[in-house]
């Protein structure tokens, strides 16, 4: 898709369609008011008719109006003046792209031009290309008949010249992010027995050579060197090999010490010796969506080449019950020395992550943030609203729910607090890998607390936002925006 800054009078551009906003209590936008000037009070009589009242989400396409060069004109609501926010911009954006007709190609609109408090130009063109992007996505489906691309195949935002540099610089950042999040979404819905570790260690090479990132990708063997004896548990069962796949983006100062992104790549997960139900367990394939966002940041690093050094780990296996797997009762020994008793194999996704963990501290970084599909204790907790968020740092946990309100994906503060602890304890190993039901998003980050002693970490929950169920089965790309508005944060300082 393409994105453009335009200046010329809107009721003279040949385009498909004219986006056109109109706040609740039938109030006209700026745009509105111009063509409802150049169209003899078209749009004020359709306001007044009834058939728009401004709702936020709300659309109603105007067809062939007299002095307006466009085709179609598009009223998309725009909820109350006052109290419009990225949020609801973002929203009824997504909605007007949805109810566009299949014959819209090109798109112009105005909300870049919308006055939102606290709000930058940059920051709404960005959000507008993210969303455009986002709202027009087709699943990569394995079909005999290839899926239709979305018709949308370009945006002009409507700007006065003076902002147009300010507007690049977002719709460029809008549409890497955009990118990023696609490619989250593409390694998420693949099913996984194409979608396998050495797929996304290959996929990770790829990536690697198209942007110039430094990337090893880790068979068994080296694994086995490097002592990660709870990874290699969890990868037992499966007769798909493992991978540590490691890439780092360094266009930062070499004095500058990385951020360091560690991402859970169960590409499938059966839950091991304690099995899963089986209704909804093709789910599980989603188990690999927090080293999917993982790529997705990358990608987006590689289009903005932004001035950070931001490393990534992504420990990646399958989680099989077979005569090899690990028991319920077996003891693991990790990357640290520290010893787990497996009380169920289901809790796999903290024993790829702490060794993984363990293997970050050789960066010495500036901060490390693991993202995981972990437990669903924190769906119980938080629904599919927000991630969890767990730090052992008030400042990083400050900023990455800052970040995450910046974008538009959000993430909320649990405790890590060490009344919990106590819940691991094991009579025959240094830990359990489970604290029992009670609180057991919080028991999982406690774990991997246990292996962060030595730099800042936060840990992002997302079992609950990773994904969607039911018709709109898909991936969601989620947290790729809350993690690249935390980076350009730092890169900005």
């Amino acid at each position: 898709m393409e994105f453009s800054i335009k200046s010329t009078s809107p009721e003279k551009l040949r385009t498909d369609c004219l986006l056109v906003g109109i706040f609740e209590g039938r109030k006209l936008s700026d745009l509105a008011k111009l063509l409802d000037g150049a169209t003899e009070k078209a749009i004020s009589a359709a306001v007044k008719s009834g058939d728009m009242e401004g709702k936020a989400g709300t659309t109603l396409m105007l067809r062939q109006l007299a002095g307006v060069a466009a085709p179609r004109v598009l009223l998309v609501g725009l909820g109350k003046a006052d109290e419009l926010n990225l949020k609801g911009l973002r929203a009824s954006f997504r909605a007007a792209i949805k109810a566009l007709p299949a014959g819209v190609d090109h798109l112009a609109t105005d909300f870049a031009a919308l006055a939102l408090k606290k709000v930058s130009v940059q920051q709404k063109t960005a959000a507008l290309a993210e969303v455009a992007l986002d709202a027009t996505y087709k699943v990569n489906a394995v079909k005999e008949k290839s899926v239709e691309p979305h018709p949308l195949q370009s945006v002009s935002v409507l700007l006065e010249k003076s902002a147009q540099a300010e507007a690049e610089l977002g719709l460029k950042q809008g549409q890497s992010v955009g990118q990023g999040v696609a490619l989250a979404k593409d390694l998420g819905n693949l099913p996984p027995n194409i979608c396998t570790p050495s797929y996304l260690g290959k996929q990770a090479e790829k990536l690697a050579k198209e942007y110039g990132f430094k990337v090893e990708v880790l068979d068994q063997a080296a694994i086995e060197k490097l002592n990660m004896g709870s990874f290699l548990g969890v990868t037992r069962g499966s007769e798909e090999p493992p991978r540590f796949i490691v890439m780092q983006h360094l266009h930062g100062k070499k004095s500058q010490k990385p951020v360091v992104l560690v991402g859970k790549g169960i590409t499938f997960d059966t839950g091991g010796i304690s099995l899963k139900p089986g209704a909804e367990m093709d789910e599980m394939k989603y188990d690999m969506c927090g080293a999917a966002s993982v790529f997705g940041v990358f990608k987006a690093l590689g289009e903005l080449k932004l001035p950070l050094n931001v490393v990534g780990l992504i420990p990646t296996c399958e989680n099989m019950p077979s005569g090899r797997a690990t028991k319920p009762g077996d003891i693991l020994t990790s990357m640290s020395g520290q010893t787990i008793e497996v009380l169920n194999t289901d809790a796999e996704g903290r024993l790829i992550l702490c060794d993984a963990l363990t293997y970050a501290e050789r960066f010495e970084p500036a901060a490390v943030i693991d993202i995981a599909t972990l437990t669903g204790a924190c769906v119980i907790a938080l629904g599919h609203h927000v991630s969890g968020l767990f730090a052992n740092n008030d400042q990083l946990a400050k900023a990455l729910l800052e970040a995450g309100e910046q974008a538009g994906d959000r993430a909320w503060q649990m405790p890590l607090w060490d009344d919990y602890q106590a819940q691991l304890d094991s009579n025959f190993a240094d830990m359990a890998n489970i604290g029992g039901r009670a609180a057991g998003s919080i028991t999982a980050a406690c774990f991997l607390s246990r292996y962060t002693k030595k730099y800042d970490w936060a840990h992002l929950d997302i079992a609950g936002t990773a994904w969607k169920s039911g018709k709109e089965k898909g991936g969601t790309g989620r947290p790729v925006p809350l993690l690249m508005s935390y980076l350009l944060a730092q890169a900005a300082q």
